[in-house]
């Protein structure tokens, strides 16, 4: 039986996804993650980052589909987060990211906003002015 092809990603999917690989820590991450399944605290040790850091990566990875996390019980009674990789397959190509596109429904980021413009210069009071305005 042939295998049918993942449907192709929304234009906000492709954006969550694309955004939360174009971090080198994350990229790391997925890759750590490839490997084994691991609980922050190790993960973290594993590649060297913080474990506030890690959590907040960790999330964005999640968001976005890539990693799976799951609450267990350790055996002394702790609460532990796993996170694994989960399984997922992107094709990109124009045609896709043209389609993906026309389906856009998020605000853009700030960074896509055109550059404010400038203000106009203030034009410097007299000193008559200023005197006047102080009575």
């Amino acid at each position: 039986m042939p295998e049918v092809p993942p449907p192709e990603p929304t234009g906000d999917e492709l954006l969550k996804v694309l955004s939360a690989l174009g971090n080198p820590h994350r990229l790391r991450i997925v890759a750590a993650l490839l490997e084994r399944r691991n609980y922050v605290s190790a993960l973290a040790r594993e590649i060297g980052m913080g474990r506030p850091l890690l959590h907040m990566h960790l999330q964005r990875l999640e968001a976005a589909g890539l990693i799976v996390g799951t609450l267990e019980l350790s055996e002394d009674g702790k609460a532990m987060k796993y996170f694994e990789v989960a399984p997922f397959c992107y094709r990109l190509t124009p045609h896709v990211i043209a389609q993906a596109a026309t389906t856009i429904t998020e605000p853009t980021d700030k960074t896509d906003q055109p550059a404010p413009t400038t203000k106009p210069a203030r034009t410097a009071k007299t000193t008559k002015t200023a005197k006047e305005e102080a009575k």
